[in-house]
């Protein structure tokens, strides 16, 4: 499928992206990170709402508190990991603001100060709880069709979903409810802004759908682990990410097997349910 580029932007300079919504990139870019973090600054009727701090650069959130000139009114998180939240506790403590996120945030870097749930109103942003890349993972949603989409729904990649942390039923299912919404703008944690996001998440769900078809042929008739599966189903294209991908194919592996079409041995390796294996098959 295509996703979209654009050009490495400058650092600590508030970008417009659509009106009533600027954009401060952080400087973490890398392998899962495109740029580096989408840090949002959203205006809401009386103030301004930062949606990510990312990293606890200090300059970047420097950046990040000038831009609200004083008007800041809270923190919100999509979820807890790293590069959307560690810089968190030190940006709320500049603005003296809140930290908000689901009610099931946890993270290793940050915490919350008060928690939000599925259908929660923060000026007129409402909270979309949507499980998958994350447990706690939060989309924010904006009168108009725009939607902030965290890693859920990315334009530059399709998302990791980490095991065990993360759930491909739940990943799936929430991409189709976000795709149903026929929304005008997907704003994501990371890349550029999606314009008319329903076909791109079409997309996104045949491209899972076609990995999980993937490793239940490579699973027939032999066993495998998870690890050599990446190998037989990437063909040496995923080096630079390899254990993201490792951490996909286990969480299809444990769709699938929530879905009872495939089992695991007590050494680690899969098969197939409906395979005829009699004996342990290497995959390479």
């Amino acid at each position: 499928m295509a996703f979209l580029v654009e050009p490495i932007p400058p650092r600590e300079i508030p970008l417009p992206v659509i009106a009533g919504i600027r954009r401060i990139v952080a400087p973490n870019p890398g392998p899962m990170t495109y740029h580096g973090t989408n840090t949002y600054l959203i205006d809401v009727p009386d103030g301004v709402v930062v949606l990510d701090p990312g990293p606890a650069d200090a300059p970047h959130l420097r950046a990040v508190a000038k831009a609200t000139n004083g008007r800041a009114k809270a923190i919100l998180l999509s979820h807890g990991h790293a590069d959307h939240c560690a810089g968190a506790s030190v940006l709320a403590d500049m603005l003296g603001t809140p930290v908000l996120g689901h009610e099931s945030f946890t993270s290793r870097v940050a915490a919350i100060t008060g928690q939000l749930r599925h259908g929660d109103r923060i000026g007129e942003l409402t909270c979309l709880h949507t499980p998958g890349h994350a447990i706690d993972h939060l989309c924010f949603a904006l009168p108009g069709g725009i939607v902030f989409t965290g890693d859920h729904v990315m334009s530059w990649s399709s998302s990791v979903v980490p095991f065990p942390s993360g759930d491909m039923r739940a990943y799936i299912a929430n991409l189709a409810m976000l795709r149903d919404r026929g929304d005008r703008w997907h704003l994501s944690g990371h890349g550029p802004a999606l314009p008319s996001p329903s076909a791109f998440i079409d997309q996104l769900i045949g491209r899972r759908l076609k990995r999980e078809a993937g490793i239940l042929n490579a699973l027939e008739p032999t066993t495998c682990t998870p690890e050599e599966l990446v190998h037989r189903l990437y063909e040496g294209r995923v080096s630079p990410v390899f254990r993201a991908a490792v951490h996909n194919v286990r969480s299809h592996l444990e769709k699938l097997r929530a879905d009872g079409r495939v089992v695991s041995t007590e050494d680690g390796r899969w098969h197939r349910v409906d395979s005829r294996v009699t004996q342990k098959v290497g995959c390479l």
